[in-house]
């Protein structure tokens, strides 16, 4: 049986890393520049693919490494905002974008429309695989029946009212994995080999890693916290 484009994608980041490359408004790495020696320096390391956010830093990561692109844009908008509609996933595909990731909850989306449709037209128009970034075993069975093409933890945590943990929720990852038969790619708050590997053990098809691998102000901010140092102290 021949492959399909989107057979071939998944493959390529099956059992890797997949490193997150952003930087937010107010880091001193954002802009494309930095993220493709970011992207470079994670490939040059064994990573097989990167997240990346948005057209123009899709398009410089693409460039410098080849490697697979997971894409979002992230629009700012409070609930759902990673990529929430078609003019999103089509700007990203366009900049180099292998793989369009979108919020795989059933929450409102802000142009009235649904996943499913989002998910339809990302398949039909652009020709590229989606990953439902989901908060819940039932997100993941809602992302699964509009369609997805796989699914990640990556919103665990961010969606309800209560703090945000602080460790990855490898639980959800293994729920995941046995309430459908989509690939389940872990991310969120994953900081360490260990972490990835009990990932890896609860049966993720890839991890993706951020913060600790491409935000040293997130990882110094942790040190200095951990050590009560003072600000600013040398």
């Amino acid at each position: 049986m021949k492959s399909t484009p989107v057979d071939a994608t998944l493959r390529a980041i099956e059992s890797g890393l997949v490193v997150s490359c952003q930087a937010a408004a107010g880091n001193p790495l954002r802009g494309p520049h930095h993220m493709a020696a970011m992207a470079q320096a994670a490939a040059a390391a064994g990573a097989t693919g990167i997240r990346a956010e948005g057209a123009d830093d899709v398009a410089a990561v693409k460039a410098a490494t080849g490697l697979p692109v997971i894409g979002i844009r992230k629009t700012g908008d409070p609930g759902v905002f990673i990529t929430p509609t078609y003019a999103d996933a089509e700007s990203i595909v366009a900049a180099g974008a292998s793989i369009v990731a979108t919020d795989g909850t059933a929450r409102p989306r802000p142009d009235g429309g649904d996943l499913a449709t989002l998910i339809e037209q990302v398949h039909d128009r652009l020709g590229v695989p989606v990953m439902a970034d989901v908060d819940s075993v039932e997100a993941g069975r809602y992302a699964y029946e509009c369609g997805a093409d796989l699914l990640a933890s990556t919103l665990s945590g961010y969606t309800g009212p209560g703090a945000v943990p602080d460790a990855p929720d490898i639980a959800l990852v293994a729920a995941l994995v046995a309430a459908t038969p989509l690939p389940v790619v872990a991310e969120g708050r994953i900081r360490t080999p260990e972490a990835a590997r009990a990932a890896f053990a609860a049966g993720a098809f890839a991890v993706v890693v951020g913060t600790a691998i491409t935000n040293p102000m997130e990882i110094t901010r942790r040190f200095v916290t951990a050590l009560d140092l003072p600000e600013g102290a040398t």
